[in-house]
């Protein structure tokens, strides 16, 4: 370390600059990002944006071979710049090496495992922690908390309000909050601090941390333990190595966006940048998460500019999102399920057409952008999906209680999966609500042959079933037949384990811990959920890069035979474990 630092030069780059061209001789130094930020260009789409810490230039340097890409100043930027011979004799170690083999080769699908102790996309968050945690109360000065942040070489303190829960002062909030607002240093910290502080759960892989970072806009996550102790603080720089390709800049484009036409120019990108991905090899179930972070953040936008034309509704409202959005496991085919939940126990019609006229105006923007709401009405632009926190949380207790009420496990199936995008983050969510489902044994039967209803396309003499007729004859329907089976049961399995909204691994996990299902059907479940978004991850991004809408319907043929094997497979290990989960609770299809 004390070589390459002695051999470091800084270089300056003004906003713009271009620091190597795509085509370019191979590079004689490596790149590491001091400040500022570094867009990589390829074929004139950006790529990726790097940030402090981050490299490159390795690969060209390393090969030989002419730049794959541009690299340009996103910003005022400072770099490290560390020469071919210097680089070449560090990265040579051995786990330098592995690092860059990390890093090029595939980050997932059907390739080699990673390195699962040392890469930072897979470990949990606790074990990223690097700084030392600082907590006082609320009636700490503002004065001495900045001081013992000091002291720890912190850039937040967690503020501990028993309780009233957790806030968090950051150096940002100091900045602006206290020198630019003027408050005094003897102010107590509640009055400057952030709360409720968003917190990650210990076990959160880093990745995922991340996006949740993205999602909300925030650069410091409290780690809180399962007993809800805070164990430190993670930031962003901290879980930078895990995700590298996550497309900050087009969310912050999206922020910016000051007009429903500027929002379709920043979404422009989103196709091509999931197909930028792809081509990465980064991991299918992460970049879904992306598109749907994308998608939440355009959401927010337009919902703000919606609000700001028609005025702001007399009560605070929620926004949630439903379906594979809100699971995060959302893909470039997919529509847009939403509701709406108003602060308000008895909304006049008023209030409801005035909310209406928000959602419709939303809507409109979505499909302007290119994304397609449900076509079967589970959007806030339905009258149906729009009412009171109350209203949700009577009709949840109902379903409960009485699972055989018209549509009530169709709206349970919907409703458990909700998360709140925009608004209201206070309070108990509608998802939440099922959280009890533990103790109704009625309902979670019920919801078990709901998760039945599906069946994996599987055959006894041919393997696969496709559509016999109509538009997609001879095609194998990927959500219908692969992705649902899954997913309807992995609801089911994590409502009995107690959890609500949730990606479908984590509730697969939960329900393994739990003994909903045993650790062998959920790994199975598991698996099969990777294989099939992983292909139909792959058809979408073909049918984009052939000018086509993308769908759900794959031509088994196109498939190797190796891949129609485990196709076949994944569905029939589906099939079992729907057919063991059914004899066990003694349930069919319903």
């Amino acid at each position: 370390m004390a070589r390459v630092a002695a051999a470091a030069e800084l270089e300056h780059h003004p906003d713009g600059t271009t620091i190597f061209s795509q085509g370019a001789e191979p590079v004689s130094h490596l790149r590491v990002v001091r400040s500022g930020a570094v867009e990589l260009v390829l074929d004139g789409r950006t790529l990726d944006l790097l940030g402090v810490g981050e490299l490159f230039g390795q690969t060209s340097m390393l090969s030989g071979l002419p730049t794959g890409f541009t690299a340009r100043a996103h910003e005022d930027t400072t770099c490290l710049r560390v020469a071919a011979d210097v680089a070449r004799a560090t990265l040579g170690r051995p786990e330098a090496l592995r690092y860059l083999s990390r890093s090029l080769l595939d980050r997932g699908r059907l390739g080699p495992a990673r390195d699962s102790v040392t890469d930072p996309a897979d470990q949990p968050v606790e074990a990223l922690v690097r700084r030392p945690l600082v907590v006082c109360p609320p009636d700490t000065t503002i004065r001495e908390a900045a001081q013992r942040m000091s002291a720890a070489g912190a850039t937040c303190v967690v503020v501990d309000g028993g309780g009233a829960g957790l806030g968090i002062l950051t150096d940002r909030d100091l900045r602006t909050r206290v020198v630019a607002d003027g408050m005094s240093a003897e102010d107590p910290v509640a009055a400057a601090m952030t709360t409720p502080a968003v917190t990650v759960p210990a076990d959160r892989p880093g990745a995922l941390a991340l996006l949740d970072m993205l999602d909300r806009g925030i650069r410091h996550l409290p780690v809180v333990s399962a007993t809800g102790r805070v164990l430190g603080v993670v930031e962003d720089a901290d879980l930078a190595a895990a995700e590298a390709r996550t497309p900050f800049h087009l969310r912050a484009a999206i922020a910016r966006a000051p007009t429903v036409e500027a929002l379709t120019q920043a979404m422009g990108e989103l196709r091509p940048t999931i197909v930028a991905l792809h081509r990465a090899r980064a991991d299918p179930l992460r970049i879904a998460a992306v598109h749907s972070v994308v998608v939440d953040a355009l959401t927010r936008r337009l919902i703000d500019l919606a609000v700001a034309e028609l005025g702001p509704l007399e009560v605070p409202f929620a926004w949630l999102a439903l379906g594979s959005v809100a699971r995060r496991e959302a893909t470039p085919g997919s529509d847009v399920e939403s509701a709406v939940a108003l602060q308000d126990d008895a909304p006049g019609e008023e209030l409801i057409q005035h909310a209406l006229a928000i959602t419709r105006r939303v809507e409109d923007g979505l499909r302007a952008c290119g994304l397609r709401p449900d076509e079967r009405g589970t959007t806030a632009a339905n009258p149906l999906l729009v009412r009171s926190l109350a209203s949700w949380q009577r009709a949840a207790r109902s379903w409960l209680e009485d699972p055989t009420l018209e549509q009530a496990l169709i709206l349970v199936s919907v409703v458990v999966d909700s998360r709140t995008v925009w608004g209201l983050h206070t309070g108990m969510s509608v998802a939440e609500a099922f959280r009890a489902a533990r103790s109704h044994p009625a309902l979670l039967r019920q919801l078990a042959r709901f998760s039945l209803s599906y069946r994996p396309p599987t055959g006894f003499l041919r393997g696969l079933v496709v559509e016999h007729s109509g538009e997609h004859r001879g095609r194998l329907d990927l959500k219908l037949g692969g992705l649902v089976p899954i997913v309807d049961l992995a609801r089911w399995a994590g409502m009995a384990a107690g959890v609500t909204s949730a990606s479908t691994p984590e509730r697969l996990r939960a329900a393994a811990a739990a003994g909903t299902l045993s650790g062998a059907d959920a790994a199975t479940l598991t698996d099969a959920f990777q294989l099939v978004m992983a292909l139909r991850l792959e058809h979408q991004v073909a049918q984009l890069q052939a000018g086509k809408e993308p769908d759900d319907h794959l031509d088994p043929a196109a498939l190797s035979p190796l891949t129609r094997t485990y196709l076949k497979e994944a569905f029939r290990a589906v099939a079992s474990v729907q057919k063991r989960v059914a004899g066990e609770l003694g349930v069919g299809a319903r």
